[in-house]
């Protein structure tokens, strides 16, 4: 479907995105990770849709925030967010923040099956025929293992781009006529809200370690405590402070982690957490 609905342009364009898709991770950073990555990626689609250099702008920074999902799936997010910068250039109307919402809600669910069929499926599949042939003496065991898992991996890099791109192409304005594009752009920004949420719970550790005592013996353990009240509600409270910082108050990235460091050694330094 996707190859018969390319003109030779898109083309060209699908695999100048494919090759570059290859340095998601090139420049990681811990408050964008592979936002770099997917700016560099995006430039093709940019550069060939949007005139000027305020648009051009614009684009690059609404690409250049958090972004994290399997590489085996990225194009795939590629894809569509091209074909909704297409949109949002010919479309006075279009609204640019669904892209960056729709981005949002592809990461989660693509992470966890890209995660789950490549590298713990396929991996393991490439990873037991390499050794059975390492075993056996075989010299091309590695060259096997390679082969075995890369090339159903690129394959699906090279045609989940082709498709995110051609269903965006096709559905994106049918949904804005419908006027469902506001209903599934707010679902999107919930679910990636959502996502945040559980990565704020499940990746910032913050146990309270000090306890009343009486005679020597703890007698009201406080994160015991504060868990009875709401689970998890510290490294809540600790990411909403550092998001305040951030956001209100104009606090640099690099002074955040220097704060969180800090905090984190003489905290531990006392006993606190």
């Amino acid at each position: 479907m996707a190859k018969s609905t390319l003109t030779q342009d898109e083309k060209k364009l699908l695999k100048q995105v494919y090759w570059r898709s290859f340095t998601e991770f090139a420049s990681v950073t811990p408050t964008k990770l592979g936002g770099s990555g997917v700016t560099y990626a995006m430039l093709p689609f940019i550069d060939k849709y949007y005139k000027t250099d305020e648009e051009k702008r614009d684009a690059m920074v609404r690409h250049n925030t958090y972004f994290n999902t399997t590489v085996a799936t990225y194009p795939f997010v590629l894809g569509v967010a091209g074909s909704m910068e297409k949109e949002n250039a010919e479309q006075a109307d279009f609204d640019a923040e669904s892209i960056s919402a729709i981005k949002t809600s592809l990461m989660g669910p693509l992470s966890g099956l890209g995660d789950s069929i490549f590298w713990g499926v396929l991996r393991v599949i490439a990873a037991g025929i390499g050794v059975s042939l390492a075993n056996q003496g075989n010299p091309f065991a590695p060259i096997v293992f390679l082969l075995v898992f890369n090339i159903p991996t690129q394959l699906t890099r090279w045609y989940a781009g082709k498709i995110g791109y051609t269903l965006g192409s096709t559905y994106i304005s049918d949904l804005y006529e419908s006027g469902m594009m506001a209903v599934l752009t707010k679902a999107a920004s919930i679910v990636g809200i959502t996502m945040v949420g559980a990565m704020a719970a499940s990746m910032v550790k913050f146990d309270v370690k000090w306890n009343m005592l009486i005679n020597g013996k703890a007698v009201m353990k406080s994160q015991e405590m504060l868990d009875s009240i709401f689970i998890g509600i510290l490294p809540l409270a600790f990411t909403l402070i550092c998001f305040w910082l951030i956001a209100k108050k104009n606090v640099s990235i690099n002074k955040m982690i220097i704060g969180v460091i800090v905090f984190g050694i003489l905290a531990s330094f006392l006993g606190i957490a």
